[in-house]
């Protein structure tokens, strides 16, 4: 066959199945679509023909076999034998011998929960290791509230609330919840710590910068990691360390595209029992042109004149607090959590928050809870100056104890003792943690129940200090108050002075 011969072969062939083509149902689309794509992109054409053949010989090719050669023969009796020696791994570590003699140690209460509780070994005890502050457990509008609302609704919603689980007690609660902070909206989280996790991550996102007070929760330490955001810490309450720290990274950062930047606190702070201060870091904040994320799980329903949290406590409008985070576990003795701010960064979570969108919503009777327990508290501002009163009544004995210190505010009703320095240099402490669950054993023997400030140290960021932890409840009259400090000052000294001096 001549060159010639080959050519019109070829001619012939390509206009035979260009009329085959042509009369496929769009394909004159086809064509043009290619045509227009190879003058304007031909590496794009390329690359679709490319994909277009991959396609093709994907569903073209034969299933995938194994080899026979590379599987072993197992006869049923060794099949039996493997079953029956396989041992599945646990999925929680057993204890060691010191984890389970901690858990042997823990106090079972028997009954309701209250300023006054009977233990699993029959011995009555005032109880300072409760989140009762209020003494609201023992209100009765607020148990039939909770008891009416199971009634309507059921124990749980099943369903998130952009579905079908956001009911109109949750709308009421949210409005209650707002119009109690002083801001625009609010919205509702069915876990205390997937607020955190939820929230703040839907703000800050990889590239964005969180500076961070080394004391703050542990909620709060995963939240900023998980949102892959870059993270400055600086030094706990340290207000001179936090604008270092803003001053810093404006410079280092000057210059390049601008990001979303955090300063992140707690109010009230769960570790120490101290309080933020809240006007220098919301003057730092407007000074460096940032924004602020506030914690008030432990302050609001504790601190102010009617509970309002850290605004109302240094009067500063709540406004000026870009979201304020928090926990219905304290004070209000539901469950769940909550942001507050305005109404464009509620809406924002709405849509973007995973707790919310995915998980389901804040069982109705909870929500009840909250706007019942927010409406106690209006009626009876009364209940934070008995708070605070009964917290300088247990400050002013405890203060007087030679082994131990508190960092806690004295208007804080959670309050953390340590160990004092010259006494851990004096004596030969082995175990800081096992002695002070000593003092702890120590105080339920003599009908005060206390507890130890517990932490997992392999999911904290910095290492934290033992502490004894003490919360102060309404439900005690001082001369009660005065006698709990009494015996926990007298445990704290008869434990210790056992310990050999070096």
């Amino acid at each position: 066959m001549t060159i010639h011969d080959t050519l019109v072969y070829i001619n012939t062939t390509y206009e035979s199945i260009s009329a085959q083509f042509n009369r496929i149902p769009g394909s004159a689309i086809v064509l043009r679509y290619v045509k227009s794509s190879y003058q304007n992109d031909p590496i794009r054409s390329f690359l679709e023909l490319c994909l277009f053949l991959f396609a093709v010989r994907y569903f073209l090719a034969s299933k995938y076999s194994y080899s026979k050669k590379d599987f072993i023969k197992l006869s049923d009796h060794e099949i039996n034998e493997l079953v029956e020696e396989w041992q599945p791994e646990p999925l929680v570590a057993p204890l060691d011998e010191a984890g389970q003699a901690e858990v042997e140690k823990i106090p079972i209460i028997i009954g309701p929960q209250g300023p006054k509780v009977k233990l699993a070994s029959g011995k009555s005890v005032m109880n300072l290791a409760s989140m009762n502050l209020l003494n609201l457990l023992a209100n009765e509008d607020l148990k039939e509230v909770a008891s009416k609302t199971i009634r309507d609704y059921g124990v749980g919603t099943c369903g998130p609330a952009g579905f079908y689980g956001y009911l109109d007690v949750h709308i009421q609660t949210e409005k209650d919840l707002a119009a109690f902070l002083g801001v625009e909206s609010a919205i509702l989280y069915a876990q205390n710590f997937s607020t955190f996790v939820s929230a703040i991550p839907a703000f800050s996102k990889r590239g964005d910068i969180i500076v961070v007070d080394t004391g703050v929760s542990l909620p709060i330490q995963k939240s900023v990691l998980i949102s892959r955001s870059t993270i400055r810490w600086y030094k706990h309450n340290d207000m001179k360390d936090l604008e270092r720290v803003l001053r810093e990274v404006n410079q280092q950062f000057r210059g390049q595209p601008l990001t979303r930047r955090f300063i992140v606190t707690e109010g009230l702070f769960s570790d120490t029992g101290d309080i933020a201060d809240l006007p220098t870091i919301i003057e730092l904040k407007r000074k460096y042109k940032w924004r602020l994320i506030l914690d008030e799980s432990n302050s609001i329903g504790v601190i102010g004149k009617t509970g309002r949290g850290l605004s109302e406590y240094y009067d500063i409008p709540a406004t000026d607090i870009d979201m304020i985070l928090g926990s219905f576990s304290g004070s209000m003795v539901a469950g769940g959590g909550f942001c507050a701010g305005s109404k464009h960064v509620i809406y924002h979570q709405r849509i973007n928050a995973l707790g919310y969108v995915f998980s389901a919503s804040l069982p109705g009777y909870l929500a009840a809870t909250v706007s019942c327990s927010i409406g106690i508290m209006q009626k009876s501002p009364e209940l934070f100056n008995q708070l605070i009163s009964n917290s300088r009544v247990f400050r002013a004995v405890i203060d007087r104890s030679q082994f131990v210190y508190s960092p806690s505010d004295p208007d804080s009703p959670i309050i953390h003792l340590f160990i004092k320095e010259e006494v851990m240099d004096s004596r030969k402490i082995d175990d800081e943690a096992k002695l002070l669950q000593d003092v702890v054993d120590e105080c339920v023997n003599n009908g005060v129940l206390i507890t130890r400030h517990k932490v997992i140290p392999s999911q904290t960021v910095f290492p934290t200090t033992p502490s004894l932890k003490i919360c102060i409840t309404t439900g005690l009259t001082k001369r009660e108050t005065e006698k709990c400090a009494a015996v926990v000052k007298a445990g704290i000294s008869k434990i210790i002075s056992k310990v050999p001096k070096i």
